[in-house]
């Protein structure tokens, strides 16, 4: 059976974080969303679940309808059965993904990135699947001693570390 491989671009605002993975119940839509919902602080959020039996529908919800539609036009280009996408906002993915990962359904995170991501799906006969994705960019570089002081001053400021 032949096996064809497409990159899929995330589309998104330069600002919003997005985080991407695998689940596999339909339940994943209301618990994703309450994940989402206690990590507080004004996240603001839309998610989309690609169902990949029954009624096969990408299941969407969330508190902010940009986001929310946004999710929903991402996962229809996936087209990968059982997976998620959650776009965010005003918060950062290291405030939810433990909650994401306590979710009993949710199998992996592929990614949680503010980056432009490109998904690789392979596509057969019977559907699609994410292999992976292709999260920012290349290094450029070994970090040196000046790039060191501006990473733990900038976590300091968004106050990440004391």
């Amino acid at each position: 059976m032949p096996v064809d491989l497409e990159l899929v671009p995330v589309e998104k605002p330069a600002e919003a974080n997005v985080i991407i993975g695998q689940t596999h119940f339909i339940k994943s839509t209301e618990d994703l969303h309450e994940a989402m919902a206690n990590a507080g602080g004004g996240i603001r959020f839309g998610i989309a679940f690609l169902e990949a039996s029954g009624a096969c529908k990408v299941r969407v919800t969330g508190n902010d309808e940009t986001l929310m539609d946004l999710a929903g036009k991402n996962a229809m280009a996936l087209g990968a059965g059982h997976a998620f996408l959650i776009l965010m906002e005003k918060g950062f993915p290291i405030n939810v993904l433990n909650g994401l990962k306590a979710i009993p359904e949710v199998c992996s995170i592929y990614c949680a990135t503010s980056n432009p991501v490109q998904v690789v799906v392979a596509k057969s006969e019977q559907g699609r699947g994410i292999m992976g994705v292709i999260d920012g960019f290349p290094p450029k570089g070994i970090e040196d001693a000046e790039d060191m002081a501006w990473r733990h001053s900038f976590l300091r400021k968004i106050g990440y570390k004391l």
